[in-house]
C-alpha cells in the first residue's frame, strides 16, 4: 500500500468516524465505522490501535475547523465584546442548521463520561481553548473577574449547545441575549 493509499484510508476513516459519531453516538461500533469508510477493519487497525483512538483523532480533526466556524478571524477589527457576542451568534445559526447535534466535543464528554479516554482529553482541549478564548477576550474588554465571566459563558454556550442539538430549545437570539447580560454586568464595553 502506498502513502497515498493510506492516507486516503485515513482520511475516509476519519470522516466516517466525524460524520457517525456526531450523528449516532460514541457507542457506534467498529463493523458499522469500517462499512461507512469502505475499509477494512484489518486497514483500521493498522491506522489506529483501537476505534477509541479513532473517535480521538477525528475528533482532533474536527477542532481547529470548529474554532474557526465560532470565532472571527484574528485580524477581524471586533471589540472584545463584539468577539464574544460572534460566537453566540455564530452557534445560533448553527443551531438551526438540520444535522445540527450540538456541540461535538461536549456531546463525546458527556457520552464518554471517562475523563482518560483519548477521545475526552481532545474534547476537553477543545472546551479549554474556547474558554481561554473568552477569558482572552473578557480581560482585553475590561471585565472585573475574566475566569469568571469565561466559566459563565462557557456555561451559557454549552448550555445552549446541548438544549438546541436535543432540539429542546430554538436559541433564536436567547444565548446572544444570555451573553450580552452577563457581558454588561462583568463591565466589558
Amino acid at each position: 500500500m502506498t502513502t497515498t493509499d493510506k492516507a486516503s484510508t485515513k482520511d475516509r476513516l476519519l470522516d466516517a468516524a466525524a460524520e457517525l459519531f456526531y450523528r449516532d453516538g460514541v457507542s457506534i461500533g467498529v463493523e458499522a465505522l469500517c462499512r461507512t469508510a469502505g475499509v477494512s477493519k484489518r486497514s483500521m487497525y493498522q491506522l489506529f490501535a483501537s476505534k477509541d483512538e479513532v473517535l480521538a483523532a477525528s475528533l482532533e480533526r474536527r477542532a481547529p475547523g470548529y474554532a474557526a466556524q465560532l470565532q472571527p478571524g484574528p485580524d477581524d477589527a471586533h471589540t472584545p465584546r463584539e468577539r464574544i457576542l460572534y460566537v453566540f451568534e455564530k452557534a445560533e445559526k448553527m443551531s438551526v442548521e438540520p444535522d445540527y447535534q450540538g456541540c461535538p466535543f461536549l456531546a463525546a464528554l458527556v457520552e464518554l463520561k471517562d475523563p482518560e479516554h483519548p477521545a475526552s482529553l481532545v474534547a476537553r482541549e477543545a472546551k479549554e481553548q474556547l474558554q481561554e478564548a473568552f477569558r482572552t477576550q473578557a480581560e482585553l474588554g475590561g471585565a472585573r473577574d475574566p475566569e469568571l465571566l469565561a466559566r459563565q459563558l462557557m456555561l451559557v454556550f454549552d448550555g445552549a449547545s446541548a438544549r438546541a442539538g436535543a432540539r429542546i430549545e430554538k436559541l433564536d437570539g436567547l444565548t446572544t441575549a444570555t451573553a450580552t447580560t452577563l457581558l454588561d454586568a462583568a463591565g466589558v464595553a
